[in-house]
């Protein structure tokens, strides 16, 4: 079956017991058993619930993979993922990675002993090897990352990390199943925020881990029964409700996104876009050889921190706030929002930097509104018009 019907169908047959097309919500803590051990394949709902069972096979499908995990955030997936690394292992990451995981590396496990190291995304595709060694149990990777957009070639990286026996993962969120498929392209991993495109409408927190590693799969159920860090049923529903669109909706997130870029590239008052679906990206043949569009989120640099801060609160449409992939458009000053906890890391995002997460109202009204927004701004100082 094609993507999009498996987004509406997988996982999620008739319920049997009614007829009821779409899945219940099974708001239940606890199922009754036949006798001792003896039961319909659930007991306690931390372990195992029929509505997350849905979302997980569901999303297995989506992504490719043979085993689909659901959890509370898209943090709790990493976390989960982190215990999969012993102290006085490493883990080597793209250096742009999302505020809230650099948090976690820095604050939570390196004191515990774990070791990580940032590669510059500039160097990841051709010289991720020079930082792998045997010590190294996970590489970590964002394409597109958050919040400057930069693409890994999955292939190579998946690659490097291989030869030295680390299993390599990959953040999926920026571009969903729909538009990238990295289990294909040789990750042991995928994870997402199913905040996100996948639920779609800003309305609930989750998370998810594809895989398509037995021995994986196996490690990381326990670790999910282990830790509890699960959604509830309510929660896997409205994912499971926002995938049913995730198609539609991405096609016009592209298509919108597109625009957008296209429109910022040529103001006077952007220093620069930083879109894979433009030609002036530096990895934008990567993103067109493994991607299957360029996805909604856009970033771009004002001529400073200043003009960043100011401009983000003059938006109508473009909502100030953090977060992304809803129907409706956000922007938000990465520096100061979603990446504030990385200010004081070699890879702090800039602080001109402006992200958009661009939605699926109509192309002209956004364009619009940019252009209001951006009218107030001066254009920058080049050495033309000096």
């Amino acid at each position: 079956m094609e993507f999009e019907t498996r987004a509406i169908h997988a996982g999620q047959e008739p319920d049997p017991a009614t007829g009821a097309i779409i899945t219940p919500i099974y708001q239940t803590s606890t199922f009754v058993q036949e006798a001792v051990g003896v039961h319909k394949g659930y007991d306690y709902a931390r372990v195992a619930n029929p509505t997350r069972t849905a979302l997980e096979e569901a999303l297995a499908s989506l992504e490719g993979a043979t085993h689909g995990l659901a959890y509370g955030s898209g943090l709790g997936a990493t976390t989960t993922i982190m215990h999969l690394v012993d102290p006085g292992q490493r883990v080597v990451l793209i250096a742009d990675v999302y505020g809230g995981v650099y948090r976690m590396t820095s604050q939570v496990y390196e004191p515990k002993g774990y070791h990580f190291t940032y590669v510059p995304a500039e160097e990841f595709d051709d010289n991720l090897s020079s930082y792998l060694g045997d010590d190294v149990a996970v590489v970590w990777v964002e394409t597109p990352s958050n919040p400057l957009l930069n693409v890994v070639d999955i292939r190579k990286a998946a690659d490097a990390a291989h030869a030295v026996g680390a299993a390599l993962v990959v953040d999926n969120t920026f571009a969903s199943p729909y538009l990238q498929q990295p289990l294909e392209l040789g990750a042991d991993l995928v994870v997402h925020s199913t905040t996100k495109y996948l639920g779609g409408h800003s309305d609930v927190v989750g998370g998810f881990i594809g895989t398509n590693d037995e021995g994986l799969a196996e490690r990381l159920r326990f670790l999910q029964k282990s830790l509890g860090a699960v959604p509830g049923p309510f929660d896997s529903w409205l994912v499971l409700r926002g995938l049913k669109t995730l198609a539609v909706r991405m096609r016009q997130h592209c298509e919108n996104g597109r625009a957008v870029a296209a429109f910022l590239e040529e103001h006077p008052a952007v220093e620069r876009v930083l879109y894979p679906g433009l030609a002036s990206h530096p990895n934008h043949e990567v993103a067109r050889r493994q991607m299957r569009d360029f996805g909604g989120m856009v970033s771009f640099l004002l001529e400073s921190e200043e003009e960043a801060v100011a401009m983000v609160a003059r938006t109508k449409l473009f909502q100030l706030a953090e977060s992304l992939g809803g129907v409706e458009s956000l922007i938000e000053h990465p520096a100061r929002m979603t990446h504030a906890s990385t200010a004081d890391a070699p890879f702090a995002a800039p602080r001109n930097l402006v992200r958009l997460s661009v939605g699926i109202e109509a192309e002209s009204d956004l364009l619009a509104d940019l252009e209001l927004a951006l009218a107030q701004t001066p254009a920058r100082v080049t050495s033309a018009s000096a």
